[in-house]
C-alpha cells in the first residue's frame, strides 16, 4: 500500500503540472518502485504466459503517465489512483485484443470472489469486472472511483478519501456497498443481461 508521502513526491507532481519538464525526469525515479509493486500486483492475477510483463506493465503505464500532463494532480495518492487506472485500463485492452482474436468468445459468468481473488484471472474474468465497471460508473461515479484506487491503484482508505475529498467512514460505506454491487452484477453474468 503506498503509506508514506514524501513532501518532495507532491511538489514534484505540482511542479510538473506548472509545466516544468525537469520535476517529471526527478519525480520517476522516486515513484518507481510503487510503479513496480502495483505492476507486480496486477501481473500477479494475471494469467501464466501473459503476454505482458511487470516491467512492460509499467514502462506502458509510464508513457501514458506522460500523456496526462493536464491531469491536476493533487497528491502522491491521487498519482497511483491515476497509474492504478492506466494498468488496470492496459490489461483490459490487452485482454479485450485478445478476446477479439479468439471465436465464440462470449461472456462467462464469474462470482465477484473468482473476478477479485482468484490467483489467475482469465481475459473474460477481466473482461467482465471493467464491464461491471463501467456500469458502476455510469450509475455512481464514486463508488467506481473507490473500488478502482482500493483495488487496482491499492490505495488505503485514508488515501483514497483524501483524493476525493471526503470521509473515510464515505469511502468505507461506499466500498461495501461496490462491492456488493459488483457481487451481484458479476454473479448475473454481467451488465448485458437483464
Amino acid at each position: 500500500m503506498v503509506r508514506t508521502e514524501p513532501p518532495e513526491i507532491t511538489q514534484l507532481l505540482l511542479a510538473w503540472r506548472q509545466g516544468d519538464p525537469s520535476a517529471l525526469d526527478q519525480l520517476m525515479p522516486l515513484v518507481h518502485q510503487e510503479l513496480r509493486r502495483l505492476a507486480h500486483n496486477f501481473m500477479r492475477q494475471e494469467r501464466p504466459g501473459h503476454v505482458l510483463q511487470t516491467t512492460a506493465l509499467v514502462n506502458e503505464a509510464y508513457l501514458r503517465l506522460i500523456d496526462s500532463s493536464q491531469v491536476q494532480w493533487q497528491s502522491r495518492a491521487h498519482f497511483f489512483a491515476v497509474a492504478g487506472q492506466l494498468m488496470r485500463r492496459i490489461l483490459v485492452d490487452a485482454a479485450r485484443e485478445r478476446q477479439s482474436q479468439k471465436r465464440g468468445g462470449e461472456w462467462i459468468r464469474v462470482s465477484l470472489a473468482d473476478a477479485l481473488v482468484s490467483p489467475h484471472r482469465s481475459d473474460s474474468v477481466l473482461i467482465a469486472l471493467d464491464e461491471a465497471l463501467n456500469t458502476l460508473a455510469v450509475m455512481d461515479k464514486r463508488k467506481s472511483e473507490i473500488v478502482i484506487m482500493r483495488f487496482f491503484g491499492g490505495l488505503s482508505v485514508n488515501e483514497t478519501a483524501a483524493v476525493l475529498n471526503v470521509s473515510a467512514d464515505t469511502v468505507m460505506r461506499d466500498w461495501q456497498l461496490a462491492k456488493i454491487w459488483l457481487y451481484r452484477e458479476l454473479l448475473n453474468g454481467g451488465p448485458d443481461e437483464s
